[in-house]
Order: C-alpha cells, then sequence, then structure tokens
C-alpha cells in the first residue's frame, strides 16, 4: 500500500514553489509622487497605510455596497444618522482603533483630519471634493489668497458631539458618503503637529493651505490606522517598503510585507513576473499579447474604471518661455509655439482631424476599447445614441492649420515638445500617431517627444509648461458630477491649469449637480458635452480597458471600478499567495 501511494505522488506534476509565500511585490510604471494622504493626487498606496470612514466593498460602488471602516456604523435616514433633510451626517468613531505609533484613535483626530483635508487644499489636488458639499465653495483660496473667515466656518461644520464626529453640509449632496470613501484619510493630530504639519489652530492653518509638497509629509514618514505601516522608502531605487500591522483592529493581515517598485520598462516588468519575481505588474493592453502564455501568470483584460476616454489635452495659456522646455522659443516662428498656441479653435480642431482613432484602436489597444461619445463615462450614466464627435480626416486638418493665426501656423510652421509619463505604452503609441500625422502635413511641424517621470510630469503640469498633453481622469467618486466639475467648470481641476472657461458649462455643471430628476439630469449633462465638442478644450480619443495581470498564486483579488489604481494596485490586505 506504501508503495502505490508512493506512486501516484510521482505521478504528480510537480509545481513551482510560492516565491516569497509571505511578501506582495508590486511592479508599475509609475513613481509615487508623495505619502501625504492631503498632498497625494493618486491614493495609493496609501488605502494600504491610511483609512477613511466609509469604503466599499468588494466590486460595487452604490451606497448600498458601503461598509463602515473607522466609523462605528454607516449613516442612514433609517438609523437617524442622517438628518431629515440630508445636511447633518453623524459619524460614530469605532473604538479600540490604534494609529501604527501605537497611539489610541479619536474623535478629535478624525475631525483635525477632515479639517486638514479641506483646508490644505493644495492647487489641483482633491480637497474640491469635499470643500463643496461642506462648505459650499469650489477653493478655500479667493484672488489667491486664503477666504477670510473658512476655518470658521469649517470648525462649525465639521465638530465632535458626544464622541462623535458630526458633519453639517451647506447643501444636500447624495455623493457625500462616496466621496468619504476616498478623502478623509485619517491622521493622528498629535503626530502630525510634532512632525511639523499643521497644529489644528485657527491662526495657523493658512501657512499650510495651498500646501507643497516640500510642506507636505516627507516619503520617510507616515502613521495611519491601516492593515500596513510604513517600513521604508527608497528615493534612489524607487521602492516604498510596507510591513504588515500586527495591530490592526480587523486582524492581521495574511501577507507579512509588500514592496511598491517603481519599474518604467516594461520588458523589464515582463521578466518580474515571469520569473515570480513580482506578484502584480502594471500593463496595458497593448502589452497583454505578450503575457499571454506564460506559464504561472494570468491576465485579465477588459475590466472598465470609471474614468473619462484617453485624450490629448490643449493648453489655452501655457507658462513663458522661462523654466519651460517645451515651447522652444515661446514664438510662432517655425522653432517653438507660443503659450497660448493652442487657444486657437483651428489649432485645436486640425489636430483632432489628425489622429487616426479607430486605427489606434485595433493597432494599439489591440481591439480592447472602443470609440468614446463623450467624456461622461458609460458607468456613471447610460450611453448616448450620438456617435463620436471627432473622425480622421487629413484633409480637414490641413484646411483647419492652413487657417490658424490667420495663416501664420501653415507660413512659418511650429515646434513644441508632448511630455510623456515614463513607462505608460499606451500614450505613447497615441502620442506617436499623432506626431507622425501632424508632421506629415507640413515639413515645418515639428513634435518633440520626451519621457518624463511621474514627478516631473507632475510638477510642469502644474506650472501648465506642457502645451499638449495626453490624460484621463478617474472620478473620485461615483458619480458624474466628480468628472463634470473637474473637466467641465472653469473652477475645475483641468479647466482651471488650462486656461479654459465657458460661463454656459459653468451653469450647467452647478444645475446638474443639484437636479434629483436622473432624465433631466441627463439631458444637462448632453448639452454639457455639446459643449465639450464645440468647443474642443479636449479631444477623447479611446475608452480604453485595463488588465489585471499577477501571478496566479496571489489569491483575493476583486476589482472595484471605483477604487483608485485598480487595478494595478489593490488593498492588499485581502491579499495572500498559494498553490
Amino acid at each position: 500500500m506504501r508503495l502505490a501511494l508512493a506512486l501516484v505522488w510521482l505521478a504528480v506534476p510537480a509545481r513551482a514553489a510560492v516565491k516569497n509565500p509571505d511578501t506582495l511585490v508590486e511592479a508599475v510604471y509609475w513613481e509615487v509622487e508623495s505619502l501625504d494622504p492631503d498632498w497625494s493626487a493618486s491614493q495609493y498606496p496609501l488605502f494600504n497605510i491610511y483609512e477613511t470612514l466609509v469604503d466599499y466593498e468588494g466590486a460595487g460602488y452604490a451606497p448600498k455596497d458601503l461598509r463602515p471602516r473607522l466609523a462605528a456604523k454607516i449613516p442612514t435616514r433609517e438609523n437617524g444618522l442622517i438628518s431629515a433633510d440630508g445636511l447633518t451626517y453623524r459619524f460614530p468613531i469605532r473604538k479600540g482603533v490604534k494609529f501604527h505609533d501605537g497611539s489610541p484613535l479619536t474623535a478629535e483626530d478624525v475631525r483635525y483630519s477632515l479639517l486638514r483635508f479641506l483646508l490644505s487644499d493644495r492647487a489641483g489636488g482633491n480637497s474640491q471634493a469635499l470643500l463643496e458639499p461642506v462648505l459650499g465653495v469650489v477653493s478655500s483660496r479667493r484672488d489667491d489668497r486664503p477666504i477670510e473667515g473658512l476655518y470658521e466656518q469649517a470648525a462649525r461644520a465639521v465638530a465632535v458631539e458626544n464622541g462623535d464626529v458630526v458633519v453639517r453640509l451647506a447643501k444636500p449632496f447624495a455623493p457625500f458618503l462616496g466621496i468619504l470613501a476616498n478623502f478623509g484619510r485619517v491622521v493622528s493630530e498629535s503626530w502630525c503637529a510634532a512632525h511639523g504639519q499643521w497644529d489644528g489652530g485657527a491662526q495657523t492653518w493658512k501657512r499650510f493651505n495651498d500646501l507643497s509638497s516640500q510642506d507636505a509629509l516627507p516619503m520617510t514618514l507616515a502613521n495611519g490606522t491601516g492593515p500596513f505601516a510604513l517600513e521604508r522608502y527608497d528615493p534612489v531605487s524607487r521602492e516604498i517598503w510596507l510591513k504588515r500591522n500586527d495591530a490592526y483592529w480587523r486582524g492581521p493581515a495574511r501577507l507579512r510585507r509588500a514592496l511598491i517598485k517603481s519599474v518604467p520598462d516594461f520588458g523589464a516588468r515582463k521578466l518580474m513576473a515571469q520569473a515570480g519575481d513580482a506578484d502584480v505588474i502594471s500593463a496595458s493592453p497593448i502589452n497583454a499579447p505578450q503575457l499571454r502564455g506564460i506559464k504561472g501568470v494570468s491576465v485579465d483584460c477588459g475590466l472598465r474604471k470609471l474614468q473619462t476616454p484617453i485624450s490629448f489635452f490643449f493648453q489655452f495659456n501655457g507658462s513663458t518661455t522661462t523654466a519651460n522646455p517645451n515651447v522652444g522659443s515661446g514664438r510662432l516662428d517655425g522653432q517653438g509655439i507660443p503659450p497660448d498656441f493652442f487657444s486657437d479653435k483651428d489649432v485645436r480642431r486640425g489636430f483632432s482631424y489628425a489622429f487616426d482613432y479607430d486605427a489606434y484602436l485595433r493597432q494599439a489597444l489591440r481591439g480592447e476599447g472602443a470609440r468614446p461619445t463623450g467624456l461622461i463615462p458609460p458607468g456613471l450614466r447610460g450611453p448616448k445614441a450620438r456617435a463620436p464627435a471627432v473622425r480622421f480626416d487629413l484633409g480637414q486638418a490641413e484646411a483647419h492649420l492652413k487657417r490658424a493665426w490667420a495663416g501664420d501656423v501653415w507660413k512659418k510652421g511650429f515646434r513644441f515638445t508632448l511630455a510623456l509619463l515614463e513607462g505608460d505604452d499606451v500614450v505613447q503609441a497615441a502620442a506617436l500617431m499623432l506626431k507622425k500625422n501632424i508632421e506629415s502635413l507640413n515639413p515645418s511641424f515639428r513634435i518633440d517627444l520626451r519621457s518624463l517621470s511621474a514627478p516631473t510630469r507632475t510638477d510642469q503640469l502644474r506650472r501648465r509648461a506642457i502645451p499638449l498633453f495626453f490624460a484621463f481622469w478617474t472620478a473620485d467618486y461615483p458619480d458624474a458630477h466628480d468628472i463634470a466639475f473637474p473637466l467641465m467648470h472653469s473652477a475645475g481641476f483641468y479647466p482651471s491649469q488650462l486656461g479654459y472657461s465657458n460661463p454656459r458649462a459653468d451653469r450647467l455643471v452647478e444645475r446638474a449637480a443639484g437636479e434629483l430628476d436622473e432624465a433631466k439630469r441627463g439631458e444637462l449633462y448632453d448639452q454639457l458635452e455639446a459643449i465639450m465638442e464645440e468647443d474642443l478644450p479636449y479631444v477623447p480619443i479611446a475608452e480604453k480597458t485595463n488588465c489585471r495581470v499577477q501571478r496566479t498564486w496571489l489569491k483575493g483579488f476583486v476589482f472595484n471600478p471605483a477604487v483608485h489604481a485598480e487595478p494595478y494596485g489593490s488593498v492588499f490586505y485581502d491579499l495572500y499567495k498559494a498553490q
């Protein structure tokens, strides 16, 4: 009998052992800019270090999918934690939670964290998401100066009462809890003050308004309540090491450590996945064919996030030639472009006709995507019937560029640099296609391509130094307003950075935000999309899909379209490794 069992055992093919079974390794093409939850735009990998009051569970992103995190209960009208008029939210705070430094979580820490997020409000940051519903403003500044009395208004709106955190809104705002699932990550008030951050006082908040990267928490410091704590950050190897929080209130994670490593080169990421040196890698549909068939690696594409189509964005009023390497001479003389080059609609129209949208879907995205019919993604509203507004037509591109700038564009030519995020193959393919087609129209047209690290490119974008760039916007919370406001309202993230405004669009965004009838709201968004098609501050080129590439031994991942950085990144708490 023993011999028979041995023979059966020998007949089973040997499996490769799980590499580093208690450590997760993610290789991504970007570099994390900041670990300060009130400065970072990406919120990744912050959701493993810091926690919010509420969060989504599983794959859903409807209100019913919310679960309490640092709040002990989800506020509802039924349980009395939301007032009848929808203006007051009460959050009982979970007991027995500790920060990574061992100090206990208090309601005052939660209040401080919400106030810090509201009042730090860095330019181009995410604070608008809470400023609008809580304080009724979209910026903490007026004429580039902190608004007088805003701290006092915020201190009244966010209070601690009988151990609960109470938030009083300026107006009813249905997506409010969804906003809190991504923002208002809780930090320790005393720890922040001890490390040079705002002390929570009325006299000092203005010093920390429009928080700069130099004044934010450095990459070497973090102190949250989440399942993982910062172990170390290595700027040379561009590695972030996290260690398990064994005192985590939900119980320790199954993984002991996690490494997030910036690897811009796809070939290197592929080799890491193939060898089992990385458990997860970022990859696009362009890369997918090279990954399928690798033993022990799974490739799941077709994952759609709540994000706008990938588009090219026009800078209407860029920075001058001072400290701007991307505009050449700064004049329309064949060796550069003026800062307002793309404010001429004929230039924008010419570029929109010079992109081969169908070829890009076939060749670059391998059919994994679709022609967009607007900026608001289908996951946030029903699909529209009308056809895509832009098309490929080099004849029309030539006609518009001949009219641009009273004919000077065609006569004198231009040259500028299109700055790309290093390692982003999807964008690089689009940029190469646009460059080739534009330059084919006139030998005096030149577009140079340059790859930049994420921090460098972000800095140039904030200084309005990149005249044309490719980007998309991922919804910070699952509601169409978080696409409409940041892309279509003059005070929104992109219009304010690009110098684009249309008063009619502003009015429509504001009306749609307060419209409770979904059919009427959809009509308002249709009108907004029509304005965007006419003004053309952006050219949507493809509704792209995303791929999750991981070793088959990694278990527990569930894709949620509303979670930042998925499907490449994820919440590590639910993950483990096993054959």
